[in-house]
């Protein structure tokens, strides 16, 4: 991937188990730091194995247009799409990690910032155009990052 030297890295959304996927993790890893990287969904469970955290299988899966998420970072509530079976695990995150945003159902991880490298990721889908657009400011970031980042 560096190979092309892209501005930003963007980790995309899939199905399944994170912890089934191999070698993605060690890719990432060694991306971090480099690159500008923007997770969603799996992208963003991927990115927390990357960190060294771990991720569960949710009880209850989340499913549909309407699931609250508040940004923590500014205390607004979003109402998001989500469509996963397993989250992050907060608690196995390490101290350069930070908790940006929760699901106010349950409250389970839904976004993360790493608080040295230029990465975050959030745990639902952030439709840029389509649909409600409350969380447009996630790609307003993911270009600043890039722009300033060296």
């Amino acid at each position: 991937v560096l190979q092309y030297n892209p501005d930003g890295i963007f980790l995309s959304n899939g199905p399944g188990d994170p912890a089934g996927v191999e070698g993605v993790v060690a890719n990432i890893q060694n991306l971090l730091g480099k690159k500008p990287l923007f997770g969603i969904c799996l992208g963003h469970q991927m990115l927390g194995l990357a960190y060294g955290g771990s991720t569960y299988k949710l009880k209850f899966g989340h499913r549909g247009g309407n699931q609250p998420v508040k940004d923590l970072t500014t205390g607004k509530v979003e109402i998001t799409s989500q469509n996963h079976g397993f989250c992050v695990d907060p608690d196995s995150l390490p101290a350069e990690v930070e908790v940006t945003h929760i699901n106010l159902n349950d409250q389970s991880l839904e976004g993360m910032q790493h608080k040295i490298y230029p990465a975050f990721s959030v745990q639902y889908h952030p439709e840029y155009a389509p649909g409600p657009h409350d969380a447009e400011y996630l790609f307003e970031r993911f270009i600043d990052l890039m722009k300033h980042s060296s």
